[in-house]
């Protein structure tokens, strides 16, 4: 079997449920003949109805069985020239294959079919090396009946297979990954990568996520078995060279109760959310815990609402979204654009601005959601000022705003600013362990409008992951700590559900120190304290006097739902995200939640 996932307290998530199992070992000198006879044996004994056989291995089913009616679809005129060897053995079989009829095929059916069924597994291997006949719904009746008539079946076997179980049912189910069936084997692209890593076809490997991702650790070890043959292909002896091993187990950093918490809260916030008007397009929300000092995922969750088979509306498990998709995120990144002003000069810790409405020649008024006067920077952040941002960006693309006059900015301040915000993890693969992770989707356009809405979250896209790698950036000191779902891997413990030894502890990898004054990150860090705990901060009314001492920032974006939609523009959309860390003075929590779509309109 295959290595058990565990999480980060011990508790086992992903298990091997024992199934009863017959196989096939076919010998060399075995033919075509005897594996039919066995084949047919066993169909009367085991029911394979239901499973799916191709219409290929049907026909050279029914040549085979049919040797005289195959023959006869050649025609004299063919047989002649395949005598003169005009015509190849291929060619000839090719010839009846085509010329084999949807009546004649009609002969296939009950017992005949199951024993196709089963005729095709014996032949998916290689000469000894025993094939999964049957591993799904053998019944103990059918086991025992196939052990009590071993000696009339010649090269089957029974046995003791396993399928993965999950202990927490479909939590986190989309990020622990999936398995491929002893059925499906091998998946065709990757075949000859496995192959040359001593891989069967039919070995099961994992197809997405945690499974696909540590494969290689997680793999059982097969039993090695020598045999020794005369030269007609009978075996004189066997001996085991070595004895099967299950795959090494993996120690998850999530907390599986923490993380079942944060689904729950999501759910019922979402389904109380879709009761209020303006909200037919929100159907997802994403939650990210981590340790900014480790990048140890604590919770990765995300849930995405669809409909079932039956077409009920169902909450499914979308925790790959955090991701695999990126959305504008608003206001949350003016932590980031501070940063960039500080380093770039184009503000001093302590600078002023003016927060009032911005009019641009040729441009709307542009302004803050509420007018500020004049505020430095710190204040910025815990009203969520736009204009501030603004106006540190214009000064960065060495502009000068004038009311009413164009705005010409130099558009290498683009480059400038994505190029510093990557130093957070904002608009760049994070290197979490998984696979497919995206990096979002840069703006195609330069314009000095666009510039001003890079600045305050409303270009660029960005993935939930990053926002929880940017605020640990802030939260631990300037460290961009590489995220990562595995903590340990672990030597199986074979006797009980125990874990094994420790074979590697996962360490934490920072991938970039930010370029700025640790002064700087600290007054960015009183900026997002500000915002969920001083006076008039936009998170003040959730935050305040909590015990937990966070600190954070809000966004909100103007977004646009591609949808069903025929409009060349879209619908107007809002998408609400939160960065946060606790306890302020000495984070041990990073957050980060985005939910896009939230509600239509303004």
């Amino acid at each position: 079997p295959r290595g058990k996932m565990f999480d980060r307290n011990g508790k086992i998530i992903v298990d091997n449920k024992p199934l009863n199992a017959i196989t096939y070992t076919k010998y060399q000198q075995t033919t075509q003949k005897e594996m039919l006879e066995t084949a047919g044996r066993l169909a009367k004994i085991i029911d394979m109805t239901g499973k799916k056989v191709p219409i290929r291995d049907k026909k050279d089913f029914w040549i085979l069985t049919n040797p005289k009616p195959a023959k006869a679809k050649i025609t004299e005129k063919e047989w002649a020239s395949y005598k003169q060897k005009k015509l190849t053995d291929k060619q000839i079989y090719q010839l009846q294959l085509d010329r084999i009829t949807e009546d004649d095929l009609k002969s296939i059916s009950g017992e005949k079919l199951e024993t196709l069924a089963i005729y095709r597994q014996f032949n998916s291997g290689y000469a000894l090396t025993p094939q999964i006949v049957k591993n799904v719904n053998v019944t103990d009746k059918e086991y025992a009946i196939v052990s009590e008539n071993l000696e009339n079946l010649p090269g089957v076997d029974t046995t003791t297979d396993w399928e993965r179980s999950y202990v927490f049912g479909d939590t986190l189910k989309s990020i622990l990954g999936d398995v491929t069936t002893s059925e499906s084997g091998i998946p065709k692209e990757q075949l000859q990568n496995y192959m040359a890593r001593d891989y069967s076809r039919n070995d099961r490997v994992g197809k997405s996520y945690l499974e696909l991702k540590y494969e290689d650790v997680l793999h059982g070890q097969k039993a090695k078995v020598k045999n020794v043959t005369d030269k007609t292909g009978h075996i004189l002896s066997t001996e085991v060279v070595s004895e099967g091993k299950r795959g090494k187990d993996l120690v998850l950093t999530v907390d599986m109760d923490l993380q079942k918490k944060v689904e729950d809260i999501i759910e019922e916030e979402m389904w109380s959310a879709k009761q209020k008007p303006n909200t037919s397009l929100l159907d997802r929300a994403f939650v990210v815990l981590m340790d900014p000092h480790t990048g140890e995922v604590l919770s990765l969750a995300g849930k995405q609402i669809g409909k079932d088979k039956k077409g009920h509306t169902v909450m499914n498990d979308f925790a790959g979204g955090n991701i695999t998709t990126s959305y504008n995120v608003g206001s949350a990144v003016k932590g980031a654009t501070i940063l960039t002003g500080y380093k770039t000069g184009a503000i001093q810790p302590g600078s002023t601005q003016l927060d009032e409405p911005l009019r641009i020649a040729s441009s709307p008024v542009m302004s803050s959601w509420r007018t500020f006067g004049r505020i430095n920077d710190l204040r910025a952040l815990q009203v969520s000022s736009n204009v501030y941002m603004w106006k540190t960006v214009i000064a960065m693309a060495g502009g000068q705003y004038r009311a009413g006059q164009p705005l010409p900015l130099d558009y290498s301040a683009f480059d400038t600013l994505r190029q510093s915000f990557s130093q957070f993890g904002l608009g760049t693969r994070t290197g979490i362990d998984l696979p497919n992770e995206m990096s979002g989707f840069p703006g195609p356009e330069r314009t000095p409008g666009l510039l001003l809405f890079l600045a305050i979250g409303q270009y660029d896209t960005y993935t939930p992951i990053q926002l929880a790698q940017y605020v640990s950036t802030i939260a631990n000191g300037g460290n961009r700590i590489q995220p990562h779902m595995v903590k340990e891997i672990r030597e199986p413990e074979m006797e009980n559900n125990e874990l094994g030894p420790i074979v590697e502890e996962i360490q934490p990898k920072v991938l970039n120190r930010l370029d700025m004054k640790e002064s700087w990150i600290k007054r960015v860090q009183e900026g997002f304290r500000m915002v969920m705990q001083v006076g008039d901060g936009t998170a003040v009314s959730h935050f305040k006097n909590k015990p937990y001492n966070p600190a954070g920032k809000t966004g909100t974006a103007q977004a646009f739902y591609y949808g069903s939609d025929k409009s060349k523009y879209g619908t107007p959309v809002m998408n609400l995200s939160l960065v946060s860390f606790a306890p302020a003075d000495n984070p041990e929590v990073a957050m980060a939640v985005v939910v896009p779509w939230a509600y239509q309109g303004n």
